[in-house]
């Protein structure tokens, strides 16, 4: 019997607009079939009236409350890393932590989100090339994917970003990790686009409050997979195109369930059952 199995779990989402955040039913959820009762409350930073400068009392009460672990969300990823007392590989490697251990007196920072990508990925497009691929999007979830894809053996990862000096940033630390060449800051969307194997899209274009296409509709082709982060819609007007012309798609759900997953093992010491928190997800979305 783990030492998680012996009391209830108490856990928590620190970020701000987290309202309709879906992390609290999944964990909740995933406990009570694992016979354990975790209990999972939403720390909204515009509910309490403050801002991220507000971290280092959170955290600290969240120490002395007896908080096992926090998932941490916008804005709020990069400035927790200097109150942290360590860093797994991957959260320093990303430069951002969205998932905080706290045990025997210390607060230690993971990043799942990479992970929930490429777990979603695998089960969903096992088999698609990534000799050439395409992704939009250079910020703080892009970092994560960017990471994640060429972990997963991407050969050349050409990045798109409003900020071109963020793209250009971001393509020298993944070829520092990963190697010479292995990404680039995209300069010709439509010509990157007409030579890749897959098209990720990690940019807020496509959600409820931002609709819309992040790229032109006529650039996709059959040939192209397209891996979208946004699941709030699930099916974005990107998967809608995309599926139109015959393209394989991976919606983003996967990504937000999996990162779930992972944390919830590293709060609990527990092994979820991924395939039932994807039901679960898919039920609340759907």
């Amino acid at each position: 019997m783990s030492w998680a199995e012996k009391r209830p779990v108490l856990a928590g989402l620190i970020g701000a607009g987290i309202q309709g955040s879906l992390t609290p039913a999944l964990h909740e959820r995933e406990g009570a079939e694992q016979g354990l009762r975790e209990i999972y409350k939403l720390i909204d930073l515009d509910r309490l009236g403050v801002t991220a400068d507000a971290l280092p009392e959170i955290l600290t009460a969240a120490k002395r409350m007896g908080y096992d672990g926090l998932n941490v969300t916008y804005p709020c990823k990069q400035r927790i890393i200097p109150l942290l007392d360590g860093l797994s590989d991957d959260a320093r490697a990303l430069g951002a932590v969205n998932t905080v251990v706290l045990r025997d007196g210390k607060a230690v920072g993971h990043n799942t989100d990479w992970w929930g990508w490429a777990e979603a990925f695998k089960r969903g497009l096992p088999d698609a090339p990534m000799g050439r691929v395409v992704q939009l999007g250079a910020g703080g979830a892009g970092a994560a994917v960017a990471h994640a894809a060429l972990t997963l053996g991407t050969g050349r990862l050409s990045l798109f970003d409003v900020d071109a000096a963020r793209a250009a940033d971001l393509a020298a630390e993944l070829c520092g990790r990963f190697g010479a060449g292995r990404a680039v800051a995209g300069e010709d969307q439509a010509e990157a686009v007409a030579a890749a194997d897959g098209l990720i899209h990690c940019t807020p274009t496509g959600m409820a409050k931002l609709p819309g296409l992040p790229l032109p509709a006529e650039l996709l082709h059959p040939r192209l997979w397209v891996s979208e982060i946004v699941y709030f819609p699930l099916e974005t007007a990107l998967l809608k195109a995309a599926r139109a012309i015959g393209c394989r798609t991976l919606d983003g759900g996967g990504m937000a369930t999996f990162q779930a997953v992972e944390a919830f093992r590293l709060f609990t010491g527990i092994e979820p059952d991924a395939e039932r928190m994807r039901r679960h997800f898919l039920s609340m979305v759907g």
